[in-house]
């Protein structure tokens, strides 16, 4: 396997919403492509279509138009099971877990791979060993959700993700209700599964400083609602970042890798 092997590709891939009988358009025309052992920073203004369109990829919701492909394989036309077996998702929205230790969170992960009564038996208990310690969360094993902190319950929350054992991993602001702490914490940890796991590593964030100086590449959705991809330095020194909100006023800083007025 090369390096950096494309494992997911979208051709001409149009996402957005209905709103009754009106169809309403966010993004089109997008070629798109993750690799593994990359991570991605998808950024964007409120309102642009980030979370739209990771439910497109993930195949939460159908895009409007165009297709997503998998190792070559229409993502659209594969089972609900055959998905999960190739997209972990941490989604955005915090979960009812309390009632659950952390094992038992993780442990979920594994419904792809178990049989219908999901019953885990010693390699399935490996695996969920393996990705709680994989997120730095294995000391908290065997507490309950309730009692984590924020930081602690999304590392539980990548754990569960990283015990589906897919090549990509799909996350929604994962860092939007964590201090600085936890935050450069996360990132770091997405960071090190795409360069050590050789997983693809796809995010959304509002954290542009964080997620220029750890992605490997950017997806940014301008103001014109073009999707421009490349790498962090390249889209950098392109000037593509004043591109990225409305105001004109507030510009890029390129020193200090975030925006001022």
């Amino acid at each position: 396997m090369k390096e950096h092997d494309t494992i997911l590709t979208t051709d001409n891939l149009a996402v957005g919403y209905r709103n009754g009988k009106q169809q309403v358009t966010l993004l089109q025309g997008l070629n798109l492509s993750l690799e593994k052992g990359r991570l991605v920073a998808l950024l964007g203004q409120n309102g642009a279509g980030k979370s739209t369109l990771l439910r497109a990829i993930t195949a939460d919701e159908r895009p409007l138009d165009g297709t997503i492909s998998v190792n070559g394989k229409n993502l659209l036309e594969m089972s609900q099971k055959d998905r999960s077996r190739l997209i972990g998702l941490v989604s955005t929205e915090r979960i009812q877990a309390g009632a659950l230790t952390v094992t038992e969170l993780v442990g979920l992960g594994r419904q792809p791979h178990t049989g219908f009564l999901g019953r885990l038996d010693d390699e399935d208990r490996e695996v969920v060993r393996q990705a709680m310690s994989d997120a730095g969360i294995i000391d908290k094993a065997n507490e309950y959700m309730a009692s984590l902190s924020d930081g602690e319950r999304q590392k539980a929350m990548i754990a569960r993700a990283l015990a589906q054992q897919t090549p990509i991993i799909i996350l929604d602001e994962p860092t939007a209700f964590l201090d600085v702490a936890s935050r450069i914490e996360t990132m770091r940890l997405l960071q090190t599964l795409a360069h050590d796991r050789g997983k693809a590593v796809l995010l959304s964030s509002h954290d542009i400083s964080q997620s220029l100086m750890l992605a490997d590449e950017l997806w940014l959705i301008t103001t014109d609602r073009q999707v421009l991809t490349g790498t962090t330095r390249q889209l950098v020194a392109d000037g593509a970042m004043d591109r990225l909100f409305a105001n004109r006023d507030i510009r890029f800083n390129s020193n200090i890798l975030d925006y001022s007025f």
